[in-house]
């Protein structure tokens, strides 16, 4: 459960921080120079994430000084009363004691609250760590001036349009309303005269002068293809911190929450806890399968560029229609689109008529099956028996029908939605006999 927005008050400072999750482990997620704790959690992605991650701690969010809803950046600022800050968070919240998960620019901050208060530093979480802000001597892949001053104008020009999505997520880079929750975050956490102050500040950062000396155990984890931050900054941690263990992924995904988060999850909690939970959940979910009516005809006659077109269409329109509705579409393949709802399919089932009157708009039919059940979550992925259960009932609809297993139908009784009922089905790889329902204009 997501706790309300509260502010730790100090004698020059005020910040915001929330928590959520309730177990025995207090783990403070240190961000980087990007920090609203209300937009962050509007990314399901990211919820998800951190709802994950408070399932064997109690997750404290704060926004750094100069960041989201807590108070501005002083033009004296160090690294020291930074650290302090997250020591006023942690009394606020009622912590004695936690491990720090520091993200980016939070990593140096987060080594040297390690370093400042050890005796209140259970662990230390390090994922794509910056310790070193600027290049210099043994530390020459970070930032040189040139670089320096060349990002910031272009974060200037391109700031609050979450242009740094391909960056922050490969696999997602055509993604829009990813995009366009980036850019409000970016929006919401620095103005971009903040953005200066901010980039000044952290130009001056270097925490590589308290590694040796920590005393804490400590984990660093970084996706070795990550083109935002080069994983040679978690290397030079694991290398100058006594007895860090260091963890290279897989994956080009910079966000925490995207490709398999599972992975880096679940090495967080066996750190922590001594051991995992396999990384499968469950949860009940209403999953809705569209593809278009003979795509192979209307690729052989649109040819390459004319099909990818109507794809890019069809994706735009529909995300933007699950959006709408609540729900969330997990994955495209090629022209079927994969779509999940929390909860009872009313949601679901009116979705999909507006879906199919859009991409009709366009000259195309869909085919749109759907089901309710207990679904595998893994990452961002889905899976289980009742995703195979949709896209069978997927595969027995006509151009332009809405079809319901039994299940899906029988949650909505009474809501107001007509069906025209079409008998029991024998679904490809599924036991039984599943009865099947057109939904009705």
């Amino acid at each position: 459960m997501v706790g309300p927005v509260r502010y730790a008050r100090g004698e020059d400072v005020t910040l915001a921080y929330r928590t959520l999750g309730e177990g025995d482990i207090d783990v403070v997620f240190v961000p980087g120079m990007l920090s609203h704790i209300d937009v962050v959690l509007e990314e399901p992605s990211m919820l998800r994430f951190f709802e994950r991650l408070g399932e064997f701690s109690r997750v404290i969010l704060f926004d750094r000084r100069g960041t989201g809803m807590s108070d501005e950046l002083p033009d004296d600022f160090t690294l020291e009363r930074d650290a302090a800050d997250v020591a006023l968070v942690l009394d606020a919240a009622g912590s004695q004691r936690a491990a720090l998960l520091g993200y980016t620019g939070g990593g140096s901050l987060a080594a040297q609250f390690a370093s400042q208060y050890p005796e209140r530093t259970r662990a230390l979480l390090l994922y794509a760590p910056i310790i070193r802000t600027m290049a210099t001597e043994g530390y020459e892949w970070a930032s040189t001036p040139e670089d320096r001053a060349e990002r910031f104008a272009r974060q200037q020009a391109a700031w609050g349009t979450g242009v740094i999505l391909p960056l922050a997520a490969a696999s997602r880079a055509d993604d829009e309303r990813l995009r366009a929750w980036l850019g409000r975050l970016e929006r919401a956490s620095l103005s971009p005269g903040a953005v200066r102050k901010m980039l000044d500040y952290q130009e001056r950062v270097d925490a590589r002068g308290v590694l040796e000396g920590l005393s804490v155990p400590t984990l660093a984890l970084h996706r070795t293809a990550d083109p935002l931050i080069d994983v040679r900054h978690s290397r030079y941690v694991a290398q100058h911190v006594p007895g860090a263990k260091l963890v290279e992924l897989s994956g080009g995904d910079h966000l925490p929450s995207l490709g398999d988060s599972e992975a880096l999850l679940g090495e967080i909690e066996e750190f922590l806890t001594g051991g995992r939970r396999g990384g499968v959940q469950r949860a009940m979910l209403t999953v809705l399968f569209t593809d278009i009516v003979d795509s192979t005809r209307h690729a052989a006659r649109l040819g390459d560029a004319g099909w990818l077109g109507v794809l890019g269409a069809q994706e735009r329109a529909v995300r933007e229609v699950v959006e709408r509705f609540g729900g969330r579409v997990v994955k495209t393949i090629g022209d079927a689109f994969l779509i999940v709802f929390d909860g009872p399919p009313s949601s679901a089932l009116r979705c999909a008529r507006v879906i199919v009157e859009e991409v009709r708009a366009h000259g195309f039919e869909l085919h749109v099956g759907l089901h309710t059940g207990e679904c595998e979550i893994i990452g961002d992925d889905v899976g289980g028996m009742a995703v195979h259960i949709a896209s069978r009932v997927c595969g027995l609809a006509a151009g332009g029908e809405i079809l319901a297993s039994g299940t899906a139908y029988g949650t909505v009784v009474g809501s107001g939605l007509s069906f025209e009922w079409r008998g029991e089905h024998e679904l490809k790889g599924v036991p039984g006999h599943w009865p099947i329902f057109a939904l009705q204009d």
